[in-house]
């Protein structure tokens, strides 16, 4: 099959599909995405916008008679074509990680490589062990294992077959704030590690700002917004309904540590800032979050305050909201955005307008990573 490279490196999903739901109530799915055929990609939205339907229709578990499916320019359905969800190089990780009770861990993952078309590579599947933590648990079952070691486990079964695209279903929704922690760094080594794109649905903008390189976000069964993660976060014209999570993301370098004070000096294309030392080594990329809340203006810069981050940004956008007191602002530093939230009384206190430039300042303490 002769694939261009355009379509090599996109996942394509057109989907009209209706649902009949208790109560008489029809819910109607209607997406038309071109997407990356790399990294994270996140589908973000409240309960009952269609995330797990969207990812159930990829995997072929829904069947619709409207819709169109290609990963790497090869079809999975259309029209009359439709290849079954047994037949697609996919792997499919839940909220719970379904292990088999009876089976350790070692014959959980052995189950994933019986549904493998190919032979299995040894060296993929010590890869796979060892890129989530699992050589010392391979012995152990479901019931000795923490909830995100269970996981960790469900995520090596699905990438044990080398799926060409893995499908993940809110996998940190059952578990607690701790065990989410330990589980996030084994979901940035895959994305760092392996070749393998992801869609990763879920409704917490903090494991969006953490994970995702390209960013869907539905609303009643459509789309209302997707593009690169900073681009669309930091479009101030379609707020995500975020309320006090609005914010942006921004990609630094660790350029200096301040070890008596417990901070590190991080600078980005707009600037640099001061936040909490977080043991990251000098010269490393980290990626930080700043909320529009935390985020203060001025029409000088001030040294007389205890917010150490002081950025000379230009005012870009205003977005007003009728009937209420706040508004927001989108500021431009360099080539990077950054959102300000300001009641409409400071915003006219201040006379801000487009085009000017103001300092932005930043609480070091409120810089989320």
């Amino acid at each position: 099959m002769n694939v261009s490279n355009h379509t090599a490196n996109q996942i394509s999903v057109a989907i009209n599909h209706k649902l009949s739901e208790r109560g008489g109530r029809t819910f109607n799915l209607d997406v038309d995405l071109d997407l990356p055929a790399k990294g994270i990609t996140a589908v973000f939205g409240e309960s009952g916008s269609g995330k797990t339907t969207l990812l159930r229709c990829i995997a072929g578990l829904e069947t619709s008679s409207h819709g169109e499916i290609r990963v790497r320019g090869v079809v999975w359905q259309r029209e009359t074509d439709f290849i079954p969800c047994h037949q697609r190089r996919v792997g499919y990780v839940f909220q719970e990680s379904s292990l088999f009770p009876h089976l350790n861990v070692k014959k959980n993952i052995a189950f994933g490589i019986s549904r493998s078309p190919s032979q299995l590579d040894t060296e993929h599947y010590h890869e796979i062990i060892e890129l989530m933590g699992l050589a010392s648990l391979l012995q152990q079952y479901p019931d000795q294992l923490s909830g995100g070691e269970r996981q960790r486990a469900a995520i090596a079964r699905a990438l044990i077959i080398e799926p060409d695209l893995l499908l993940m279903d809110e996998p940190l929704a059952s578990l607690d704030m701790k065990r989410k922690q330990e589980i996030l760094p084994y979901l940035e080594s895959v994305h760092e590690k392996l070749d393998v794109p992801i869609i990763y649905v879920t409704h917490s903008i903090d494991e969006v700002a953490r994970l995702a390189d390209y960013l869907v976000v539905l609303e009643e069964g459509k789309v209302i917004a997707n593009g690169g993660l900073k681009e669309v976060l930091s479009n101030i014209e379609h707020p995500l309904h975020l309320g006090e999570e609005t914010g942006v993301v921004v990609e630094a370098e660790v350029r200096e540590r301040d070890s008596e004070w417990n901070l590190i000096r991080a600078t980005f294309e707009g600037g640099e800032l001061w936040i909490r030392d977080g043991g990251d080594e000098i010269g490393h990329n980290i990626r930080i979050r700043i909320l529009a809340r935390d985020v203060s203006l001025a029409l000088s810069e001030h040294t007389d305050t205890s917010i150490i981050n002081r950025l000379r940004v230009e005012v870009e956008k205003i977005q007003y909201v009728v009937g209420q007191s706040m508004l927001l602002v989108s500021l431009k530093a360099g080539n990077s955005t950054i959102i300000a939230r300001l009641s409409r009384r400071s915003a006219h206190h201040l006379n801000i307008n487009e085009g000017m430039e103001v300092w932005a300042q930043i609480k070091g303490v409120a810089i989320l990573r």
